[in-house]
């Protein structure tokens, strides 16, 4: 096989993401397919580290009005919820024979390796999988942020969005509008002109000054990292070179 077109990559998964059809919580057979795709990744001797969100146990801003709670406590609250579904994704890939560590923002050395950067990269270039948890360890930062820092730090070359059945950044949501427009391609910069909700700004920005190409693709396609990973055209490449396959 050709060598993968990226070596180091950060894989972005929304916590809802992994509730498929449930109302909240995890569906067995999403987390194991996530667990399948992030095996084939480290098949093709590609490292790969994660961020997973926590919409499926605890929505910070929607639910820190309905219970009172303030941003602050609510986003921690969050941040805790991402820590849950970090060890259970680790147990899930464990069970393929991968080596994966989970390094928390916040520090729980009961349960997870505090996060330092160069432990991570370590981790890395042994070849293990690296879940990152905590978000940013900080209030009031989404986890696509913290996606896009973490894939700063660890020079990661490109950031791949995974979404659930939604293949690509549509100019409206092709959730509600069945003549939404699918880019194959666009910059950072119409991103944010344009006001396009599919990635938090503050992560476009960061990895627009680090010059960090993300793919967004849908993952339900158990092909789709691989395809990516190959050169092959995939969902939206947001930033990067216009003409370059994602």
């Amino acid at each position: 096989m050709a060598e993968p077109r990226y070596k180091r990559v950060l894989l972005k998964i929304s916590g809802e993401a992994l509730m498929s059809e449930q109302e909240f919580g995890i569906d067995p057979q999403t987390i194991n397919r996530v667990a399948k795709q992030i095996k084939s990744v480290c098949d093709m001797g590609v490292e790969i580290a994660v961020v997973v969100g926590g919409g499926n146990i605890f929505r910070g801003v929607q639910n820190s009005a309905k219970l009172g709670m303030d941003q602050a406590s609510a986003d921690y609250v969050g941040m805790l919820a991402t820590t849950m579904n970090a060890l259970v994704l680790q147990g899930v890939i464990k069970q393929y024979d991968v080596q994966v560590r989970v390094l928390n923002a916040i520090k729980m050395d009961q349960v997870a390796e505090q996060y330092i950067r160069l432990r991570a990269i370590r981790h890395l270039e042994k070849g293990r999988v690296v879940i990152f948890a905590g978000g940013t360890g900080n209030p009031f930062f989404t986890t696509d942020t913290a996606a896009a820092l973490r894939a700063s730090e660890i020079n990661a070359e490109v950031m791949l969005m995974a979404k659930n059945k939604i293949n690509g950044v549509y100019d409206k949501d092709p959730r509600k509008h069945p003549g939404a427009k699918k880019f194959d391609y666009i910059s950072y910069d119409d991103i944010i002109k344009k006001d396009l909700k599919v990635i938090d700004t503050a992560a476009v920005s960061l990895c627009k000054n680090n010059n960090i190409p993300v793919v967004v693709f849908d993952f339900a396609d158990n092909r789709s990292i691989e395809k990516i990973l190959k050169g092959e055209t995939e969902g939206t490449l947001i930033g990067g070179e216009k003409n370059h396959a994602c």
